[in-house]
């Protein structure tokens, strides 16, 4: 499958696709416009983290439209220009790798709905994230767009 020569894919992972990856791909499609085909995905796929609902509309971005999806839907049906891994090392059950990606990327972030607290602290651990996902999607978006793209197999 080749897509039209602007666009690239991208698939983000983590465990249950229910924070990281979700707001992962909102960020993306905010700041890559038209650039980047976005999807996200799980091993273990559960419900969207409300959390992680509200501080990313906080910054503007819904997550109206978005479901929890299996990785499985995704394997062996399409190709990927990146696979982005966002699970914290210490997860056994973190997907390590896509296979049908062509360049795959680790950028650990802990699980936010691990974190202990007050309610207004478990928010600023989403709001954490949310912030470190976002500095992180820019900067790459800076290098990315400098970079030639893989030419992807049919």
């Amino acid at each position: 499958m080749q897509l039209n020569g602007s666009t690239r894919s991208v698939l983000f992972l983590c465990t249950r696709n229910a924070a990281r990856s979700q707001m992962a791909e909102a960020i993306l499609r905010a700041h890559g416009g038209e650039r980047f085909e976005v999807h996200s995905a799980g091993l273990e796929p559960g419900e969207i983290d409300p959390l992680a609902v509200q501080v990313m509309h906080e910054s503007g971005i819904l997550l109206t439209n978005h479901r929890p999806k299996s990785a499985a839907e995704y394997l062996g049906r399409r190709s990927f220009t990146f696979a982005i891994t966002l699970c914290d090392p210490s997860e056994d059950d973190c997907p390590r790798m896509f296979l049908g990606a062509l360049q795959h990327l680790y950028w650990p972030h802990p699980d936010p709905s691990l974190s202990v607290g007050t309610d207004e602290q478990r928010l600023d651990a989403y709001r954490r994230l949310r912030d470190r996902l976002s500095e992180t999607i820019q900067g790459w978006l800076a290098d990315v767009s400098s970079a030639p793209q893989p030419a992807l197999m049919a």
